[in-house]
């Protein structure tokens, strides 16, 4: 913590990585847990997904299963998805429904989460059907994508991304439209993920087979305006050879450069995303435990792009397949990562430029894991 404090206060020209003990300590991943995935906002999806009152989510928040619903008022709620007898998990994956039954015994609550039917209860005086409800907790919609939280008194997220929001309302990603949400684990820490996402110096190297072949890697620009506490982003362009990157004609908002500028935000401390003019692809990560991450993955086409196809199907699963691709070639580098941090002559070099999101992720780190040193 004392590394990770001093690392912190270093101007990036004489910063280094993460010392390697961040990364595989178990002290640290609980401490993760309780002073940063408990406490900000985490992003669950996306609300196009659960578009219709009784669509439902399920997502894990760290050790809190939630059921994420669009309740009847027509907004997305998030609650424990543990039944209020015997603690099991009520409802997998996702769907539509009227009411949530526990495959236990069958206590029943209704899609706004009160408890409305548990059988042979009628002897039990402490029992009272009227007053239970499965607990909520904090939800908020953000351009289109779902945040939730464990801290009441966490500042809306809107607030907190006040200074991303002229950056990214060009595109209008609201209204992507989603074709695919998937969940996956890898076997690395998940900050080494979190790093791995953020910056493009990799990607010329490490996705020189997809989206590496495409990229200006000196056309890369960061906010003129400095670091900022609760996100940061860099810009960059795809050539006109990219599959994917560049504004439909049929987009006519976007003007100039932004036609085929993508911008790639982290929102402290897991959601990442690549915004482009006509799609986004997206993680959202959940630690589960020092070697283990669980991977909320998931893209969105801008409708024009869709509307334009003459086989929807095809193009989504090429789309898919496409990003299936770099996901691999990103699993290859950070499980590989993590075996490295273990090892015991790897040390942590000097960032270059082009890794400032890497050191204004070290700054969050210690703002959260170093208060009181």
């Amino acid at each position: 913590m004392d590394s990770l404090k001093t690392l912190a206060c270093k101007p990036l020209a004489q910063a280094t990585a993460m010392p390697k003990g961040i990364y595989v300590s178990p002290e640290i991943h609980q401490r993760e847990k309780d002073n940063i995935f408990y406490r900000d906002w985490i992003c669950a999806g996306r609300a196009d997904e659960i578009p219709n009152i009784g669509d439902y989510l399920t997502f894990d928040l760290c050790d809190q299963p939630l059921l994420l619903v669009r309740g009847s008022d027509n907004v997305i709620h998030a609650r424990a998805n543990v039944c209020l007898h015997r603690m099991m998990r009520l409802a997998t994956g996702s769907g539509h429904t009227k009411k949530f039954t526990c495959p236990y015994h069958a206590w029943t609550y209704n899609i706004d989460g009160k408890l409305i039917a548990a059988a042979y209860m009628d002897r039990t005086t402490c029992f009272d059907r009227h007053n239970m409800q499965l607990p909520e907790i904090r939800c908020e919609i953000f351009h289109g994508w779902i945040y939730v939280t464990m801290n009441k008194e966490a500042v809306p997220i809107e607030n907190l991304l006040v200074d991303l929001v002229p950056i990214i309302q060009p595109y209008h990603m609201e209204h992507y439209v989603t074709i695919f949400r998937h969940q996956h684990i890898w076997q690395t820490n998940w900050k080494h993920l979190t790093e791995n996402f953020m910056e493009g110096y990799h990607l010329p190297v490490a996705h020189k087979n997809t989206v590496g072949a495409h990229f200006g890697l000196m056309d890369t620009t960061f906010d003129d305006r400095g670091s900022f506490d609760n996100f940061t982003y860099q810009t960059f362009t795809k050539s006109g050879t990219a599959p994917v990157g560049s504004a439909h004609p049929d987009n006519k908002t976007l003007q100039g450069k932004a036609r085929f500028t993508s911008i790639m935000p982290t929102i402290f401390p897991t959601h990442m995303y690549v915004l482009a003019p006509d799609h986004l692809w997206y993680l959202s990560l959940q630690p589960m435990g020092v070697d283990r991450v669980s991977i909320l993955y998931g893209a969105a086409i801008a409708p024009e792009v869709l509307a334009a196809q003459n086989d929807v199907d095809d193009y989504i699963a090429k789309t898919r397949a496409f990003l299936d691709d770099v996901q691999e070639e990103d699993r290859f580098v950070v499980e590989n990562i993590f075996k490295g941090a273990q090892a015991p002559l790897s040390t942590s070099g000097p960032l270059s430029w082009l890794e400032r999101e890497n050191h204004e992720f070290t700054q969050y780190l210690a703002r959260r894991l170093c208060s009181g040193r």
